[in-house]
């Protein structure tokens, strides 16, 4: 006679634990200690999936129970989207889980056709081939890509300059997995050694119920595939030395509140030319003769500026007579254009038409003021957030009425990393213009890499997600860039996170948030290409083949059962 499962071994209290350590182990952190958690947080979730399994669950069971881990997880870990809108919230966590189940859906079939070992090695697979495909298609959020979950902990995963931060994905896979397969091992030893009665399970003649937590000297293999990664990380670390040349860099922080003063209409509404005086200001307090570039964080300047006129803008020429006052400094900030179409037939396909205006897009641009007298040269943003920058055509009518914290529908964008050409005065330094969401892909900022590009700057406004865990994540998320890139990154936030991280993913310099202020840092040029940087992501490609090969096998013999019982 079976015992019924303990209180710990019901789906939905396994299915609660795995989201709760996925939780726990997500940074923001002081420590890495948290991101432990990690190497176990999907082993009650295979628990849970492995009684199912056994008790003849239905397939609905299964896709509720499974639905129910990634919902609280994401719900737990990104529920301050809510702040900038609770429609905007509701739908990152109920979709995005929703798509989280197509990888788990797709090894249960695997493990049902082809046994458990094919099975169980098919999972990361399909959950490495779907965070590749999170990071390219229209409805892109990658936040929660497992590798991400190590950047509390920059010191644990040096090796990004070789895998990109896929690569801890795999490692989180492996080791869960080999902490279940143990368990179940030692589960079925367990079980074996007992002896069944009408009345329960004995052993030696005591009445036991078989648990799963039994622990013995084969938990030191998945125990080595934490420790000998995190030494191999320190190994590098402690070898690697800081490349390039030398310059001096200030980063500006305004503190615009994003829903009062910042943007036209709000109720504190500070007016641009304030605006712009509050920027000059900061960035004059913290210059030096050694200072060659000034870094303003996202849409600096908010008033929408044609592309084509800009040279003549007052504002604009205010900012040049200011840096002609200020020789051998550039300036890179961020700035709301708009550009224009002579035709339909030249429009992109996310522009815009108005009567007035003919055809027309709107940007979240980048402006880098090389000199007093140098044109101005622009970046478009080309990783777009999902529902506020860019919409399906399909999704369009649904969420247009929706506020989402931004501008709704889709702003234009541009297929290539942009390198901004080095000042005369700093021949080694190549800036690499990077807005806010975009520094969460690695995939996307190592392409800068190869175009010159030897320092990170990333302008951001984080103040859209108020003091929530949102900001220090993506602050966070800036160390795995430079460690897969091995360049240090400047970052200007509106408010939030103001300051410096090193080509190690340490942060060495940081302003504190929610107060006006700017911050000056040596920051080193690197012209070196790291192997990530040079291939890319090749364990996402190389898992999206598998993936597929995987389901065309899958559909392969479900074809053939069905013709063979006809």
């Amino acid at each position: 006679m079976t015992p019924p499962p303990s209180f710990w071994q019901r789906p939905l209290v396994l299915g609660s634990l795995s989201a709760l350590l996925l939780c726990g182990g997500w940074p923001p952190y002081p420590s890495a200690a948290p991101a432990l958690l990690l190497f176990i947080g999907w082993v009650p979730y295979l628990l849970m999936e492995r009684q199912l399994t056994l008790a003849g669950a239905r397939k609905g069971r299964v896709f509720a129970c499974t639905y129910w881990v990634l919902l609280v997880w994401n719900a737990l870990t990104t529920w301050w989207v809510s702040y900038s809108s609770l429609p905007a919230g509701m739908a990152a966590v109920v979709l995005n889980a929703l798509m989280m189940c197509l990888p788990l859906m797709a090894f249960r079939q695997t493990k049902k056709r082809f046994g458990n070992r094919l099975g169980y090695l098919s999972l990361p697979i399909y959950w490495i081939a779907f965070e590749q495909l999170h990071l390219h298609w229209d409805l892109t959020w990658p936040w929660l890509t497992l590798g991400n979950g190590f950047a509390a902990a920059p010191q644990w995963v040096q090796w990004y300059e070789y895998t990109g931060f896929l690569g801890g994905s795999v490692w989180v896979w492996a080791v869960n997995l080999l902490v279940f397969s143990i368990l179940i091992k030692n589960y079925k030893l367990k079980s074996k050694s007992a002896t069944t009665s009408p009345t329960g399970v004995y052993v030696d003649g005591s009445e036991v119920k078989p648990a799963f937590l039994i622990f013995n000297s084969q938990f030191l293999i998945p125990l080595l595939a934490i420790v000998l990664p995190i030494g191999l990380s320190y190994l590098i670390g402690a070898s690697y030395q800081e490349k390039g040349p030398t310059t001096e860099v200030v980063v500006v922080q305004p503190n615009l509140d994003p829903y009062e003063e910042k943007f036209l209409g709000g109720a504190r509404f500070v007016p641009y030319d304030e605006q712009l005086t509050r920027m000059l200001a900061l960035s004059a307090q913290h210059l030096t003769p050694a200072t060659r570039l000034i870094i303003w964080p996202e849409t600096a300047l908010e008033e929408p500026y044609w592309e084509n006129t800009i040279e003549s803008n007052p504002k604009i020429l205010r900012i040049k007579a200011w840096l002609a006052g200020h020789p051998g400094v550039a300036l890179l900030t961020g700035i709301t254009t708009l550009g224009s179409y002579p035709s339909k037939e030249a429009a992109s396909e996310t522009a815009r038409y108005r009567d007035d205006l003919g055809y027309y897009d709107f940007f979240n641009s980048g402006a880098y003021f090389a000199s007093a007298s140098a044109p101005v040269a622009f970046y478009h943003k080309s990783r777009l957030v999902p529902g506020v920058e860019k919409i399906p055509p399909l999704l369009t009518a649904l969420v247009s009425h929706i506020d989402l914290g931004g501008t709704v529908g889709s702003v234009g964008s541009q297929p290539e990393r942009t390198v901004y050409p080095a000042p005369a005065n700093a021949p080694a330094l190549r800036v690499a213009p990077i807005i806010c969401y975009e520094s969460i892909y690695g995939d996307f900022v190592s392409e800068y890499v190869p175009n010159g590009a030897t320092l990170l700057a990333v302008f951001t406004n984080d103040a859209w997600w108020l003091d929530s865990p949102g900001y220090r994540q993506l602050l966070r998320y800036g160390s795995l860039r430079c460690i897969e890139t091995r360049r240090d990154l400047a970052r200007a936030a509106n408010t939030g996170f103001t300051g410096f991280i090193n080509q190690k993913g340490e942060i060495y310099q940081q302003v504190p948030a929610w107060i006006a202020t700017a911050s000056r840092g040596t920051v080193h040029l690197n012209s070196e290409v790291t192997f990530y940087a040079r291939f890319g992501e090749l364990i996402g490609r190389a898992a999206q083949l598998l993936a597929v090969l995987g389901i065309v096998a899958v559909v392969a013999w479900t074809l053939r059962v069905r013709a063979l019982n006809r």
